[in-house]
C-alpha cells in the first residue's frame, strides 16, 4: 500500500484557501472524502489527494512521496490568508468489506471500498490493491500520475476528481479547454496483456509506438496509449497487448 502523509489544514480561510486552488468543490466534504488535484497554471498534475472532513479544519491524504513538495507548495500559495498547514499524527486504514463508523467511502470508484485515518498504523492490509486499480482503471500517484499528466487523460471526470462548476482554480482554464473543445487524442486505459513485458515497456503498434504499459496484474494491465495507433494486437517487448475499454 502507497504510504501517506496526512496534513492538516486549519484556520479561518481554510476552505476558501484550498477552493481556489484544487480541481474539486471543497463544499463536498458535507458528502464525505473529496478527491482532488493540484495543477500548474499549463493545467499538468503537481499532486493528487483526498481531502477528509475534520473537527477542527480539513485533513489532506496525499502520498508521502508528495508530502513535502505539497505542503511547500500550499504555503507558497498561501500568502496572507489565515491558514495553518502542518502534519497530522495520523495514518490511514483502508478495507473493502463493511465500512467502520470511523471510515469514509472512496468517491474514485466503489469497488475501493473506505478510508479511514487512526492515530496507529494499519498492520493487517492483505488486499492486492493494483488488481483492483487495474480492474476499474484507477491511476495511481507517481505512476500513471506524473508531472507530464493532463488529469482528464486519466480519467479524472470519471473519478469524481473534478468539478467543473465551481469557478476558477491554479490550471482551471487548460482542463476546461481541453473537456469543452478537444477530442481525447492519448489517455489511460485498459489493455489484456499476453506474455512477458515489465512495467515501463514501450507498446508498438505496426512498428510505430503506441504508448507505454504502466500498471500489470496477471493478465491484464494499464497503458498510456494515443488511441489512434491503439487498434487491434499490440506489442510490448514478447507480449501481446490488446486494448479492452474502446
Amino acid at each position: 500500500m502507497t504510504k501517506r502523509r496526512i496534513l492538516k489544514i486549519t484556520g479561518p480561510d481554510a476552505r476558501d484557501f484550498l477552493q481556489g486552488l484544487i480541481t474539486n468543490d471543497v463544499e463536498r466534504l458535507t458528502e464525505g472524502l473529496v478527491y482532488a488535484a493540484l495543477l500548474t497554471p499549463q493545467g499538468k498534475y503537481i499532486a493528487d489527494f483526498f481531502l477528509v472532513p475534520a473537527e477542527e479544519g480539513i485533513l489532506l491524504d496525499v502520498a508521502e512521496s508528495l508530502g513535502d513538495m505539497l505542503s511547500q507548495r500550499l504555503t507558497m500559495y498561501k500568502l496572507r490568508a489565515n491558514v495553518t498547514i502542518e502534519t497530522a499524527p495520523l495514518h490511514l486504514h483502508r478495507g473493502v468489506e463493511d465500512m467502520p463508523e470511523d471510515g469514509f467511502a472512496d468517491p474514485r470508484h466503489p469497488a475501493l471500498g473506505w478510508r479511514a485515518y487512526r492515530e496507529t498504523p494499519q498492520e493487517d492490509d492483505s488486499i492486492d490493491w493494483t488488481a483492483l486499480r487495474v480492474a476499474h482503471l484507477i491511476p495511481e500517484t507517481g505512476v500513471e500520475l506524473t508531472p507530464d499528466t493532463f488529469i482528464l487523460e486519466v480519467g479524472f471526470e470519471r473519478l469524481s476528481g473534478v468539478d467543473f462548476r465551481k469557478g476558477c482554480y491554479v490550471g482551471q482554464e487548460v482542463t476546461a479547454r481541453m473537456k469543452h473543445k478537444t477530442d481525447l487524442r492519448k489517455g489511460l486505459a485498459q489493455v489484456s496483456v499476453s506474455g512477458p513485458a515489465e512495467v515501463g515497456t514501450e507498446i508498438l503498434s505496426n512498428g510505430k509506438v503506441a504508448g507505454t504499459l504502466l500498471s500489470r496484474s496477471a493478465d491484464r494491465g494499464l497503458a498510456y496509449l494515443r488511441y489512434d495507433r491503439a487498434v487491434g494486437d499490440m506489442a510490448a517487448g514478447d507480449a501481446t497487448v490488446t486494448r479492452t475499454d474502446a
